[in-house]
């Protein structure tokens, strides 16, 4: 897991390299072998359960620590890696003699590779940003906690409430592989239903826990591992113990090795039915997770290891220390991840679920290609590429793939998250959907799209309507799969009970802790009618997504004529006001004037787009 900034509101520096915190991993470079990143450290299970981290990069010298302080000149709050000189092509590691501070990482994943370099704590500039007196190299004060006589740390609660009889219940074994944070274990069980089995074991020394944010993110590790339960392609938890010095998080152990190792043992790339293979498993987990209201946050291949060391073998998603619940309408602001797999809006501090199909996307670049996206010179040159360029296509490998290959890759790296598929929809792509007889799960978006369906004016749904019957079959593919997991009854319509009992058919403690639930509150009026397949349809377009096809404006345009036969009428400013709910108080007719002919009252094809969208608070602030 990464190193983190936590979110603006809080008031702690997090600058100690010993704080725990979460935030932005950099491989500052292609990503290393397994023996070449940590000598000590194996792929069970991940190995390494935090960052890894050189030595040389963690207890740096003052000239390094000077170099460390720059601020990035694209994000003043964002200080460089301390290990950009490890990267060159004279650096320690090839020419100890030699070493740059501005190197080039590698682009390309092929062996051999240096050691990846975390990225710096951000949350100190962060404090100063906003008047604080913190420096970005001094040790932090812990929120929640008091500095003793001797300077230590006092007054922290680490007690987790697990149990407490670890030893009893397991035997540690050999440790493979270690981290900023903590390390890994084989152990072996001594009684109950794992008795004799190997499992791998979590080690996170609670010395290492010297901030409120950190012991947090530790118990909401143990909670949403806990609670997310039932799916083959996520790793299974056993147990949570504590003592005095140590939790310990007992787990399925995964020997398989790491799906990065598995792309660098291939020369760096995969063919496309392998990939295939590959992303729909990861796919499938995060459409899980993503029903439950989990937000992963670091999507990458060191965080999919495989069951067995067997080619066929089942993928694993591991590593949730950095994932987090998201509630409806909920969005996250930390800024967490690692840098080259980061979405745009994360780094715009506004995100949701979305955040980790952008993530997918760059593993698909990556498992096809075998390069990255995004790459810079430094981290604030990634975030800069991330924010404002566009991933190539046009250098081999892409034009001698498939084009439904290349199509799929770039609607998962779409910037705007609202044209963005979701991980169900990705499922139901061309390039995927007649793989081995893909089964599409339930999809987050059609609850929020049909919440937003059933607040909709009677004219905006008019609009849904018309845009709906322009559906081809890729679209309709999707919508008929979904409409399929509510079960409809034999007059092909669906109600309340239905779409309940498909929530709850999916539902694990987890979604109950992210209150997905909440949206059945918004779809009580289905308990008095009943929605058929076309109406469904209507409900749960998502316009965003539509505009992204390339046949947008053609789409639109049929629309409209349907939308002229079918439902659209002569109104005028006010009552189309009062349709949208637009408050007295804004200057409707700055807003509203262009929605409407002038020749016969009716809507305008320029309103037309404006009404399926809604009114937005933006066009209200500009006309205000």
């Amino acid at each position: 897991m990464g190193l983190c900034t936590s979110k603006p509101t809080s008031q702690t520096d997090l600058s100690s390299p010993t704080s725990g915190q979460r935030g932005i991993a950099v491989a500052n470079g292609v990503v290393p072998s397994k023996d070449e990143r940590n000598p000590n450290s194996s792929s069970v299970n991940g190995g390494d359960p935090g960052n890894h981290v050189p030595k040389e990069e963690s207890g740096g010298d003052k000239k390094e620590g000077d170099e460390n302080g720059r601020k990035s000149p694209f994000f003043p709050f964002y200080s460089p890696s301390p290990g950009h000189y490890f990267f060159s092509k004279k650096s320690p590691a090839r020419s100890p003699a030699n070493a740059s501070a501005n190197s080039t990482p590698k682009r390309f994943f092929k062996r051999p590779f240096p050691p990846p370099s975390p990225a710096k704590h951000i949350k100190a500039a962060l404090a100063l940003r906003r008047g604080g007196t913190v420096k970005p190299n001094e040790a932090a004060i812990p929120e929640g906690s008091e500095v003793g006589a001797e300077g230590r740390v006092t007054g922290l609660d680490k007690s987790f409430g697990f149990s407490k009889n670890f030893g009893s219940k397991f035997e540690l074994g050999d440790e493979v592989g270690r981290g900023h944070f903590g390390y890994t274990c084989y152990a072996r069980s001594k009684k109950g239903e794992l008795k004799g089995q190997q499992v791998a074991v979590k080690v996170i020394p609670k010395a290492k826990m010297t901030t409120a944010i950190a012991i947090e993110d530790v118990r909401r590790e143990v909670k949403i591992l806990r609670a997310l339960t039932g799916h083959d392609n996520l790793v299974q938890f056993y147990d949570a113990c504590e003592d005095h010095d140590n939790v310990y998080i007992v787990m399925e152990l995964c020997e398989g090795g790491e799906l990065l190792d598995r792309i660098l043992s291939r020369g760096g790339k995969y063919s496309e039915d392998d990939a295939k293979a590959v992303l729909i498993q990861i796919l499938n987990v995060v459409a899980f997770c993503h029903l439950q209201g989990v937000v992963h946050r670091d999507l990458k291949p060191e965080n999919f290891l495989f069951s067995s060391k067997d080619e066929s073998s089942t993928l694993k998603a591991i590593d949730f220390g950095l994932s987090d619940f998201v509630r409806p309408d909920e969005r996250l602001n930390d800024i967490v991840g690692s840098a080259y797999y980061v979405a745009p809006e994360v780094l715009h501090r506004a995100y949701t679920s979305e955040a980790d199909v952008w993530s997918i996307g760059v593993i698909a670049y990556i498992l096809l290609c075998g390069s990255r996206p995004f790459w810079a010179r430094s981290e604030s040159g990634i975030f800069r590429a991330v924010l404002k360029a566009d991933p190539s296509f046009d250098e081999q490998p892409w034009p001698s793939l498939s084009s439904e290959a290349r199509d799929f890759v770039k609607h998962l790296l779409i910037k705007d998250p609202r044209k963005r598929m979701t991980a169900a929809q990705a499922l139901s792509h061309p390039w995927i959907k007649n793989y081995k007889d893909i089964k599409v799960p339930l999809d987050i978006l059609i609850f929020k799209l049909m919440k937003t369906y059933m607040r909709s004016t009677a004219l905006r749904r008019a609009a849904l309507r018309a845009l709906s019957k322009t559906l081809t079959g890729d679209e309709l593919f999707y919508l008929n799969e979904q409409f399929a997991l509510f079960e409809p009854n034999k007059n092909g319509t669906i109600g309340f009970e239905n779409i309940k009992m498909a929530l709850m058919r999916n539902a694990t403690d987890a979604m109950k802790e992210s209150r997905v639930p909440d949206f059945l509150t918004s779809l009580s009026a289905l308990q008095y009618r009943r929605m058929d397949f076309e109406e469904f349809c209507a409900a749960t377009l998502s316009v965003h997504q539509l505009e992204a096809l390339d046949r947008w404006e053609q789409l639109a345009r049929s629309a409209y004529e349907i939308f002229e036969k079918e439902g659209n009428r002569a109104i005028v400013i006010d009552e189309l006001a009062s349709e949208l709910g637009v408050s007295s108080s804004v200057p409707v007719y700055a807003v509203l004037h262009d929605w409407i002919r002038h020749t016969d009252g009716k809507l305008s094809f320029h309103g037309f787009l404006k009404l399926l969208h809604g009114i937005s608070s933006r066009s209200l602030a500009k006309a205000s």
